[in-house]
């Protein structure tokens, strides 16, 4: 397993370094959030551990920036606030675990490995979604339609994939905030729709069938017409 190590504290990210070495996991340490930043848009890793409190980016931010371009990798943040409000902080950004300090080492590592299985087993799954003619390349981050590469910006990419996982459904603006954006907005604002907006013009303009559509009232789906529902 190949881990970025995002922790500032030196005490800290010795002893965790020293522990994943002897558990047989390869990693890269960092003490700073914009510099994390950096290697994770240029390497591959497993699994990220992320400090919350950091100097440059803070763990939040590190992670929200990096889901917001794509990046799936899983996250495991740690940290010293340990409330629900916190933690449930964490998730929100885009984090897929949150592990509070003090802890045992070997709980760390255990976390670590779910997480590692649980990429991996979903990875195994599913690396194409389709909906009509549209297809979306999970591995490559490559959408097109009728067989032309559709050029997407990475919300509009994520935005897209989950209207996927959902097609024939109607999707909601609450569901959207939540699983897309991954933090609130005020519930008057534009966002949605303007992203939607865009996203219909890339892959329903030039075609004669569209697949987006809006539920007056109550959301999107994303559907071909016989399967709508």
């Amino acid at each position: 397993m190949n881990i970025l190590l995002v922790e500032d504290d030196a005490a800290v990210a010795e002893f965790i370094a020293t522990e994943l070495t002897r558990a047989g996991c390869r990693h890269t340490l960092c003490g700073d959030g914009d510099l994390a930043y950096d290697l994770a848009r240029k390497q591959q890793f497993d699994v990220w551990v992320v400090d919350r409190m950091l100097p440059g980016r803070d763990g939040l931010s590190l992670i929200r920036d990096l889901r917001s371009v794509g990046d799936t990798t899983p996250a495991l943040i740690l940290s010293a606030l340990g409330e629900v409000d916190d933690r449930v902080q964490g998730l929100r950004c885009g984090a897929d675990d949150y592990l509070v300090k003090p802890f045992a080492i070997d709980e760390l590592l255990a976390r670590l490995q779910v997480l590692r299985r649980r990429a991996s087993a979903s990875a195994e799954v599913e690396t194409r979604l389709q909906v009509a003619d549209l297809e979306m390349d999970l591995l490559q981050q490559e959408v097109t339609r009728g067989g032309q590469v559709v050029a997407l910006q990475p919300r509009e990419y994520r935005l897209l994939e989950y209207l996927m996982r959902h097609a024939g459904q109607v999707v909601t603006r609450a569901m959207l905030l939540e699983h897309v954006w991954g933090y609130s907005f005020d519930p008057q604002t534009n966002v949605i729709d303007v992203h939607v907006s865009r996203l219909r013009q890339k892959i329903d303009k030039t075609f004669d069938v569209p697949l987006l559509a809006t539920v007056r009232g109550v959301g999107y789906c994303l559907a071909a017409d016989e399967e709508a529902q």
